[in-house]
């Protein structure tokens, strides 16, 4: 079982790289293959689908869409394949906010997810996700200040997903009231 692999990613193809780690070229299915770069070196966290007849790994940029895609297709019916391009045009947390959302429409865009699949994923997955603890802690700061200048927490809980995560807590409070003022 792998954790992650860091190499060179020497191809890239319609669906997945092949990274090249001490001479071996391994061919990971991933996402986003134009996300990544020839001849650049990353580190893609990987999952390892072992069956009789198939041996395949898939890969990912961060450890929290290893960790959602890992939840996802324990969900009946949803296999990686079928995960695997959640990923590619959406985040994290827009995955796990449509879930918790409930939201149908949102997960039936994404090929080969028809309604009944969306609707067992809820099932199975509503309430049992959340982001990183880091993500979260942040996020419910960043509640915490929207709350205290007077903003209801319905209005705060929808700009949530547009405030990028990857910034500080003074530049998300800016940006999140910017979205807000909208």
């Amino acid at each position: 079982m792998f954790g992650y692999l860091k190499g060179e990613v020497k191809f890239i193809y319609s669906n997945y790289i092949i990274l090249e780690n001490n001479g071996i070229g391994y061919i990971i299915f991933v996402p986003n293959p134009y996300s990544f770069e020839i001849n650049n070196d990353y580190i893609v966290y990987i999952y390892n689908h072992l069956r009789e007849d198939e041996n395949t790994l898939y890969g990912f940029k961060t450890v929290e869409e290893k960790e959602l895609f890992l939840k996802l297709i324990n969900v009946k019916g949803l296999g990686p394949k079928t995960a695997l391009p959640m990923f590619a045009t959406s985040s994290v947390s827009g995955i796990i906010d449509a879930i918790d959302r409930e939201n149908i429409l949102y997960l039936t865009k994404f090929p080969k997810i028809g309604e009944k699949l969306a609707r067992q994923i809820i099932l199975d997955l509503k309430g049992k996700l959340a982001s990183s603890n880091k993500e979260s802690s942040v996020s419910e700061e960043l509640v915490e200040v929207l709350t205290g200048l007077g903003y209801k927490v319905t209005d705060i809980k929808k700009v949530l997903p547009k405030v990028s995560q990857e910034l500080t807590i003074e530049k998300q409070i800016k940006e999140a009231l910017k979205l807000m003022l909208k």
